[in-house]
């Protein structure tokens, strides 16, 4: 079976193995794949290159948007957030190239095609489900919901207002307001 995901796909156990910290960067990056996103930004941007490249440049692009989506405020960032969980997200292009993605390679001429990707994508997106509903609203519902780990024996624990012990994953739920169904 040839996979189509451009890292392991996201898988929920209890087992301890392979746990990791901002799991969902990866489902931003498989989302940026499948809608041609990353493909799209590398056929406008390969003409910057000469010679083959190590690291697609869509996919360069898709780290970057996947890291400040996680609150990465520099290109440093990117590699806070992804770079020792490679099991995990997939290969990440260095800070240098990152940097000349940013700054040599996207300019004014290449700005155009880059949007047309974006375009694209977000077409590709509202075709598979995502468009929002024919009123123009687009509803997304947030959730910050207690993910109890007692930790009470780690070191500067503090339990929460409830007096529980975990955290506050903040889950955003995209789709039609409620009642309406497309």
């Amino acid at each position: 079976m040839k996979s189509i995901a451009a890292v392991s796909r996201v898988k929920v156990s209890a087992d301890g193995h392979g746990v990791v910290s901002h799991a969902g960067m990866g489902m931003l990056r498989e989302l940026a794949e499948l809608s041609g996103l990353s493909a799209g930004v590398t056929a406008a941007l390969a003409d910057t290159y000469r010679g083959p490249w190590i690291y697609p440049p869509g996919a360069v692009f898709a780290d970057l948007a996947a890291a400040v989506a996680d609150g990465a405020t520099c290109i440093d960032g990117v590699g806070q957030s992804c770079g020792d969980r490679e099991h995990v997200f997939g290969p990440a292009a260095s800070t240098t190239t990152m940097w000349r993605l940013v700054d040599e390679r996207i300019d004014a001429a290449h700005l155009p095609a880059i949007r047309a990707a974006r375009s694209d994508a977000r077409a590709a997106a509202w075709a598979a489900g995502a468009a929002p509903a024919g009123d123009g609203w687009l509803h997304i519902d947030m959730d910050a919901t207690i993910t109890i780990d007692h930790s009470d024996n780690k070191q500067n624990a503090a339990a929460t207002w409830k007096k529980t012990y975990g955290h506050h994953p903040l889950l955003a739920f995209f789709g039609p307001p409620r009642g309406r169904r497309r």
